[in-house]
């Protein structure tokens, strides 16, 4: 009886220590505010991975940006200080910025276009990730970008005379304003607010989707906005290979299900909520202007062009894999094409 016991209590330390060994928590990072219908399909994403997991992956959540700027979260992420997060197309050109060809300005004409040319890169893209030291669990999407302002756009000269706020450090939108010839003000994402609220700020224009000009609150501080879109901005569910590759099978499965899902859902869901933004803002005073004409199309087409030129020789978006992006756009146009 004595040596059954000892042979128990010895069975329920090791299951105990192994219980132990095999729970995980997840440092998760986003610039998403709490209370919105993003952040409401990411907590739930969040509740059925622990419950789903039996509480062995747990998640210990930082929003709103509290983290910092997207590129405070990867250098934290590379340093282990935190293992995951959704990111927009910005956070993406720094883990592999291939992908950006996918929100190139004025490439696509519809999401339909767009959506096929992202699932047939998405193999290449995900290697990518994978080479860089993260995951790809998923890819939402921030939607189509606007330019706001605090006074009249309806030129190209307008534009010239704004004062443009860059992401800071964003070799995209570099690119664009350098080719055409808009000097902007480079500025963290977390110092937008201020800076349009001051009363002598640096900036009175922004670009943005119309979602997140209300969910940022910058809609308080906007008069105007721009009828037609520059681009569909993307996002990406990423966590560290790091902390992935230490995951059991199970698991790892349970987060690239489940995260796939969830980014669809938030895909999704921002289409329908920035088509009833762009309403909601209407009803907050912003007047949306600017129809443009073919001319002034045709210029923005030229000066996507030259941008493009310089990503591609400075390899953030390689000519090949460009090339590859348009091919296959021009593929999906031609099926599209109704036969005689």
């Amino acid at each position: 009886m004595v040596l059954r016991c000892f042979i128990l209590l010895i069975a329920l330390l090791s299951s105990s220590q192994i219980f132990a060994q095999e729970t995980y928590t997840l440092k998760f990072a986003t610039l998403l505010p709490t209370g919105t219908a993003w952040s409401v399909i990411l907590d739930n994403w969040v509740k059925e991975v622990e419950s789903k997991s039996q509480g062995r992956l747990i998640f210990k959540m930082y929003s709103g940006g509290v983290m910092g700027d997207e590129p405070d979260v990867l250098r934290k992420i590379r340093k282990n200080q935190l293992q995951g997060g959704l990111f927009t197309g910005y956070g993406i050109g720094r883990i592999y910025s291939p992908a950006r060809v996918l929100e190139m300005p004025f490439l696509f004409k519809n999401t339909q276009e767009s959506d096929y040319v992202r699932d047939q890169l998405m193999p290449d893209i995900e290697i990518g990730f994978k080479q860089s030291g993260f995951e790809l669990l998923g890819w939402p999407e921030v939607g189509f970008i606007h330019f706001f302002s605090q006074h009249k756009i309806e030129s190209i000269d307008d534009m010239k005379k704004s004062r443009i706020w860059l992401w800071q450090g964003d070799p995209l939108g570099e690119a664009f304003f350098n080719a055409a010839g808009i000097e902007p003000v480079p500025l963290s994402i977390i110092d937008v607010y201020s800076q349009l609220s001051a009363k002598h700020g640096g900036i009175d224009t922004v670009y943005i989707s119309t979602f997140g000009a209300i969910g940022l609150q910058w809609h308080t501080q906007l008069k105007f906005g721009t009828n037609i879109a520059v681009t569909n901005a993307i996002g990406g569910l990423v966590i560290s290979n790091s902390f992935f590759d230490t995951l059991p099978k199970d698991l790892q499965q349970l987060l690239k299900t489940t995260g796939k899902i969830m980014s669809d859902k938030v895909r999704k869901n921002a289409r329908f909520e920035n088509e009833r933004s762009r309403n909601l803002l209407k009803r907050y005073g912003i007047q949306f202007l600017w129809d443009w004409n073919d001319d002034e199309m045709q210029e923005f087409i030229r000066i996507r062009d030259q941008a493009a030129k310089h990503l591609e020789d400075t390899n953030y978006i390689p000519a090949n894999f460009s090339s590859k992006a348009r091919d296959l756009l021009e593929k999906y146009r031609a099926s599209q094409t109704p036969k005689k």
